[in-house]
C-alpha cells in the first residue's frame, strides 16, 4: 500500500481557480470602473466650477462641496475596482517598504484605536521592491483595516517586515511561490479568526461577513489583485478564535528604470492667463467640461476629439500652443504617441510643454 501527500498539489488547483476568477471579475469591473470614473470626472469639475464662482449663493457653494466630498468616495471605490484591471496606468517604482510603513505610522495607530495595541517589527536590512506607491499602501491599509475589524473587543496587531529566500520543494506553504529572493510584510492579529468556509473566499470581490453597509467587500481581493499583479504572492494562516496572520510576498529587485516624469518641459512653464492649450479627450462630456475650466480661467483653449484631430488641429493653428493636455489612452493615436511624435518634433519651433492626464480622481 502506498500514500502520497497531495496538499501542494490541491493548493495550486485553488490558486489556479482563483486567478480564474479574479480575471473574469477584472474584465467586468475595469470596464465598469473606467466609464464610470469619466463621469464621476465630470460631476466633479462642475461642481469644483460652481464652488469657485464667486457669485455663487452659500446654500448653493455648501451643496456643490457636498457633491465635491461624495464624488471623491465613490471615486476611492472606482479606485479599488481599477486595481482588478492590467489596462489602468499605474506608475512603478523601486519602493523602500520600510520607509513606506513608517510614513503610514500616525494614519495607520489612528485606525487601530486606543483599544488596540499596534506593533511594527522594521527588518533594518529589508531588501526594495518594485510597484506602484498608492497601490502598495493600499496593501498595507487594506490589511489593517481587516486586522481591526477582527478584534472588535480589542487586542494585539502586530506588523512586520522582513526578507525570504524561496526554494523551490521549501514547504507545503511556500509551494506557491516561485523560487527567488522577496521581501515580506506580515499582518497578524489576535482576533476571532475564520472558520474554514469563510477563508475559502475572503480573496473574493464582494465576499464579507460584516453587516449590511459596513463593508464593500473588496479590501482583501484588492489586496490579492494588487500583489499578484506585482509578482508576488499572499497567503493566510488561521486559527479560529486565535487570530490570523497574512503573509505577503513582495519579489526583490535591485533597481527598476524610473518612469519619466509626467511633465515634459523644455524651458520653463510661463505663468499668467494668456497662455493657448489644447485638450485632447476622447470622451465629450469630459472634455467640454475641462475646456469650460480652463476657459473661466482665462486660458485660450483648443479643443481636440482625439490623437488624430490633435495632430491636425496643431497644423493648422497659426499661433503658439503653450501647453497639450492630453488623455493617454484614447482611439487611434494616444496621447504619449502624440506627444512624442509632434510636440517634440523638431519641425515646430521652441518647445510644447506636455501634460499627460490618467483620468484619476
Amino acid at each position: 500500500m502506498t500514500s502520497r501527500d497531495v496538499t501542494a498539489r490541491r493548493l495550486l488547483e485553488e490558486q489556479v481557480r482563483q486567478a480564474q476568477k479574479m480575471e473574469a471579475v477584472g474584465r467586468l469591473a475595469g470596464g465598469i470602473a473606467h466609464d464610470f470614473n469619466n463621469m464621476l470626472m465630470v460631476i466633479r469639475g462642475y461642481a469644483e466650477i460652481v464652488t469657485e464662482n464667486a457669485a455663487a449663493v452659500p446654500s448653493i457653494r455648501q451643496s456643490a462641496e457636498t457633491i465635491v466630498r461624495t464624488v471623491d468616495s465613490a471615486a476611492n471605490l472606482t479606485r479599488q475596482l481599477l486595481s482588478f484591471t492590467r489596462s489602468h496606468v499605474f506608475s512603478p517604482q523601486t519602493i523602500d517598504l520600510n520607509s513606506l510603513v513608517g510614513q503610514m505610522g500616525d494614519v495607520m495607530r489612528g485606525l487601530v484605536g486606543e483599544d488596540l495595541e499596534l506593533v511594527v517589527n522594521l527588518d533594518p536590512g529589508l531588501g526594495s521592491i518594485s510597484g506602484d506607491p498608492i497601490q502598495i499602501e493600499q496593501v498595507v491599509m487594506n490589511l489593517v483595516v481587516n486586522a481591526r475589524a477582527a478584534m472588535p473587543r480589542g487586542g494585539r496587531l502586530v506588523l512586520e517586515t522582513g526578507n525570504m529566500k524561496v526554494q523551490d520543494g521549501s514547504g507545503v506553504h511556500h509551494a506557491l511561490v516561485l523560487a527567488g529572493e522577496y521581501v515580506t510584510l506580515t499582518v497578524s492579529d489576535t482576533g476571532v479568526g475564520m472558520n474554514l468556509e469563510t477563508q475559502s473566499h475572503i480573496f473574493e470581490p464582494f465576499f464579507t461577513t460584516k453587516s449590511k453597509g459596513k463593508g464593500t467587500g473588496l479590501g482583501l481581493s484588492v489586496v490579492y489583485n494588487i500583489v499578484r499583479g506585482s509578482g508576488g504572492h499572499v497567503r493566510v494562516n488561521n486559527e479560529p478564535g486565535r487570530g490570523s496572520s497574512f503573509y505577503v510576498y513582495f519579489p526583490r529587485v535591485v533597481s527598476v528604470t524610473a518612469e519619466p516624469p509626467a511633465y515634459v518641459s523644455g524651458s520653463s512653464a510661463r505663468t499668467g492667463r494668456t497662455e493657448t492649450i489644447l485638450v485632447a479627450e476622447d470622451q465629450p462630456d469630459l472634455r467640454w467640461m475641462i475646456c469650460r475650466y480652463l476657459q473661466e480661467l482665462g486660458y485660450s483653449v483648443l479643443e481636440a476629439k482625439d490623437g488624430t484631430d490633435a495632430v491636425a488641429l496643431a497644423e493648422q493653428y497659426k499661433g503658439t500652443i503653450d501647453l497639450f493636455l492630453t488623455d493617454i489612452v484614447m482611439p487611434g493615436m494616444r496621447g504619449p504617441e502624440v506627444a512624442e511624435t509632434h510636440f517634440h518634433s523638431p519641425r515646430r519651433e521652441g518647445h510644447i510643454h506636455v501634460r499627460l492626464h490618467r483620468r484619476r480622481l
